[in-house]
């Protein structure tokens, strides 16, 4: 049967309810903007309001026999060559969460690399899930992290036959990619699925210059965030299902566990908007984009102190599999600044916010949205950094440990340890403690610091000096690092 991607169920039934002119003595209680208080109204307009609408009896009747929602995602499913596709309001952190429930339960093992996202280890906190972690493959010069490779899955299975599957980060936050098809047929010998947390490659079905995406490389589960590089609106998420080893009523199942009965209509229509955005434009937009981003990182690279890193750094054996040059990264050690110091000079002095930051490096990611004016205002910002760096004083030292220094024992389930019996101890007294909670450079949002990881000194040293050069952590116990929460003393293995 044909497919019709001009259609847009979401938007043309919110564009009837206006139509029809319906009264609602429902949720929510704003009452069409009515209700709304008037300097809130000014500042998001009613537009916001109007579209603001119940899922069931707003967008769609009480039984929901205008299959609203569920022809919007089969026509995502369409356009990004999935089986099926379930879309979420709470974010790619609930899709990965309802992905990974989905497939190993609890006290059951899952494969997963170890520079995850930190609602992957939130999902292991909720789920009791154990996890063998896979070692991602460092770059100790650049001091960064790429997907760890199908060998070092396969040997994770060998020493773990009893996995129920692998989960893996591609592209990361900063564009590396994995071997995706390799990871995928290291999985399949084994008939266990391989969950691929995709957050931020919605622009990467879309045209062929870009890394191949998980459903085009034999994942069975994909989770992807419309809202990082696409053009839906925050938390909006999709996740992608091909193939026999995860049924479609289980993974409905989890993320109905997880989800909120009160879905956004707003974020629905972002997503439905982007679908047929990218099923009738893509290849135009981001071949333009693609083009814009070559032209962006020539002109960096000329900036006297600055390095764009490319394709050339993070691919070949050891490290990346592909490449996306859409997250523009730039390498600000040859100005003698912090990327810390860089996001935060750009964002008070000329209004340019940079996505990343690290101890040497800064992110400014482009998407379709950009243009030759934004790039142009990008690039002068640059050129005032890079002539501003000197009265920026030297970078903060930042003891960013060796990548074998990075790894912690793993003594206790992060839910166990998370959950079970804790107290606060300082800082200098946590090294061989076991810690129950999550700390989190952020973004990415890659956790330093997992529930039931052994501390060791110097990780507790890279996250002290971290935060001293302007790191931010969000979500220890005590944001200064004064005290970190430890297991207690008796419950200690």
């Amino acid at each position: 049967m044909a497919v019709d991607h001009t259609r847009a169920p979401v938007l043309e039934a919110l564009a009837g309810y206006r139509r029809e002119g319906r009264l609602s003595f429902t949720p929510p209680g704003h009452k069409q903007a009515r209700g709304a208080d008037p300097a809130v109204r000014e500042v998001l307009g009613d537009a916001v309001f109007l579209g603001d609408v119940l899922a069931t009896g707003g967008l769609d009747d009480r039984l929901t026999r205008g299959r609203v929602l569920q022809r919007a995602q089969d026509l995502m499913a369409d356009a990004v060559d999935a089986e099926h596709t379930f879309f979420s309001t709470c974010g790619s952190s609930l899709s990965v969460k309802a992905a990974m429930l989905a497939v190993a339960g609890p006290h059951e093992k899952l494969l997963i690399g170890r520079d995850a996202h930190k609602s992957v280890v939130s999902g292991l906190v909720l789920s009791g899930v154990d996890p063998v972690w896979v070692e991602p493959n460092w770059d100790p010069g650049r001091h960064l992290a790429h997907p760890p490779s199908p060998e070092a899955f396969e040997r994770a299975f060998a020493e773990h036959p009893d996995a129920k599957g692998a989960l893996i980060t591609s592209p990361t936050p900063y564009g590396a990619g994995a071997d995706l098809r390799s990871v995928a047929e290291v999985c399949h010998r084994r008939s266990v699925p391989l969950i691929v947390d995709e957050a931020w490659g919605a622009h990467l079905p879309f045209h062929p210059d870009l890394p191949s995406w998980a459903m085009d490389a034999g994942a069975d589960i994909c989770v992807t965030s419309i809202h990082k590089m696409g053009s839906g609106l925050e938390q909006g998420s999709v996740f992608h299902l091909r193939g026999d080893l995860v049924r479609p009523k289980l993974l409905g199942m989890r993320a109905d566990l997880l989800g909120t009965t009160s879905p956004s209509a707003l974020i629905f229509a972002g997503l439905d908007g982007w679908r047929r955005q990218m099923a009738l434009r893509g290849r135009e937009l981001m071949g333009a984009a693609l083009g814009l981003a070559a032209g962006v990182r020539a002109a960096v690279d000329a900036i006297a102190g600055m390095r764009v890193e490319g394709r050339d750094d993070f691919c070949g054996p050891g490290r990346a599999h592909s490449f996306d040059p859409l997250p523009v990264v730039i390498d600000l050690e040859g100005l003698g600044v912090s990327g810390f110091q860089a996001a935060d000079w750009l964002r008070s002095e000329r209004g340019v916010v940079a996505h990343l930051a690290d101890h040497r490096r800064i992110g400014t990611q482009l998407t379709h949205g950009d243009d030759r004016e934004t790039a142009e205002e990008l690039l002068a910002a640059l050129k005032d950094l890079a002539r501003a760096a000197p009265s920026l004083g030297p970078a903060p030292p930042v003891a960013v440990p060796s990548p074998a220094e990075l790894r912690m024992a793993q003594a206790r389930l992060p839910r166990d340890a998370f959950f079970g019996p804790a107290e606060d101890v300082p800082l200098d007294r946590a090294a061989g403690r076991i810690a129950a909670e999550m700390i989190t450079p952020y973004p990415p949002g890659i956790p330093a610091v997992l529930p039931g990881e052994r501390l060791t000194e110097p990780v507790l040293r890279y996250l002290r000096t971290g935060l001293d050069a302007g790191m931010y952590l969000p979500d220890p116990g005590d944001p200064s690092l004064g005290t970190v929460r430890v297991t207690a003393e008796g419950s200690e293995g």
